[in-house]
């Protein structure tokens, strides 16, 4: 499966493609001695985890220097993935659970991303300052904005405005309803042919509506 991947990102460098091969290995040693993924998902690991973070990288190429909060990023997604695409950008990933942090904290580490951060605390208790939020959310849209808005400055360097970028599946007419136009959303289908990927979505909402 890594070699779809470097499909769909053919100017990866060595050290990005030796990175993500090693994914795996390193994810399986450290899910056994404290579970953070389904072994379903585990089975399609570099597709429903590793491509699906990746997708944030089809609608943007994160700036040197570029700060960004991975807002519960559970054992590191999309952060890790995302961290090893933007080398010269830095990621805090934050989870309210210990176990997940000391996961995601493991295996970024054993990758020697020297760009990565880790915070064990709630999202609502962070108060750092971000170019970026990214989540790949389960908790409802609104309420993530709203909740992260206090951490995204409004000037950056990168082609988007800086803002909260979120994975998101299903039908999100009625969640996404009251930002109207605000709201940008990108098909992760028309980046990536795999089935999974039917009704996945990226969805940005620019740093002044927040």
């Amino acid at each position: 499966m890594p070699g779809s991947i470097f499909g769909y990102f053919p100017s990866l460098s060595v050290i990005q493609q030796e990175r993500i091969s090693r994914l795996r290995s390193v994810y399986d040693e450290w899910n056994s001695r404290i579970n953070v993924i389904s072994r379903k998902d585990m089975d399609n690991f570099y597709i429903h985890h590793v491509l699906h973070s990746l997708s944030i990288a089809k609608v943007i190429g994160f700036q040197p220097g570029t700060l960004i909060l991975d807002a519960g990023t559970g054992g590191g997604f999309p952060g890790i993935p995302l961290a090893i695409m933007f080398p010269g950008s830095l990621f805090t990933l934050l989870d309210s659970i210990g176990k997940k942090i000391k996961v995601a904290a493991a295996v970024a580490s054993e990758l020697g991303l020297e760009n990565v951060r880790l915070l064990n605390k709630r999202v609502e208790n962070e108060e750092g300052k971000y170019d970026f939020v990214v989540s790949r959310a389960v908790m409802e849209f609104q309420r993530l904005a709203n909740m992260t808005s206090k951490n995204i400055t409004r000037s950056g360097t990168n082609s988007l405005e800086n803002g909260l970028l979120c994975l998101k599946g299903g039908d999100l007419d009625q969640e996404l309803s009251r930002f109207r136009n605000r709201v940008k959303t990108w098909e992760i289908s028309d980046f990536f042919s795999e089935t999974f990927f039917t009704g996945k979505k990226v969805v940005y909402l620019p740093s002044r509506f927040l």
